[in-house]
């Protein structure tokens, strides 16, 4: 059966179509994708009266990353706090071009850095927010921590291969 000139040019039209389509999709697969991650720098607290618990007399390790407050004379109050980032692990894909967006909530300052990722420490202040803007192109794992509160103020970013 003979295919009319019509049908012809309906078939390519279609064709031509569907092409320019598919190359629009693999255009945007291609296209670096950006992803804000959302990060607060936080200090949990815990405490009690050492009528209800002693304190603890074992030392928490070393750096500011740990506090713990001895009893209060008054009261017998005692307090322990952490410093951390929440959320403490950041997942991306590899090619993805990332901004971290930092809230500083408690503490005074948080110099932060990601290890490969931010060449120099960016400061971080209780109630402002500080970013930090990288195309993350090594897949891999690598640490985000605050210099003034390690160890336990340390996250983690994971770059997922593509």
């Amino acid at each position: 059966m003979a295919m009319t000139r019509r049908t012809r040019s309906i078939l390519l039209w279609g064709i031509a179509v569907t092409g320019i389509a598919l190359l629009g999709l693999s255009s945007r697969a291609q296209a670096a994708e950006e992803r804000v991650v959302y990060l607060a720098a936080i200090e949990p607290k815990g405490g009690v009266t050492v009528d209800k618990e002693p304190y603890p007399t074992a030392e928490l390790p070393q750096g500011g990353g740990y506090v713990k407050k001895r009893p209060d004379a008054a009261s017998g109050r005692w307090e322990v706090s952490v410093y951390q980032f929440s959320p403490a692990t950041v997942v991306v894909k590899q090619g993805e071009r990332v901004t971290l967006e930092i809230v500083g909530i408690n503490g005074a300052k948080h110099s932060v850095h990601v290890d490969k990722y931010s060449p120099d420490h960016v400061l971080v202040k209780r109630g402002e927010i500080a970013r930090i803007q990288f195309t993350a192109d090594t897949p891999g794992l690598f640490k985000i921590h605050c210099k003034e509160h390690e160890p336990s103020m340390e996250g983690h970013l994971v770059v997922l291969p593509r």
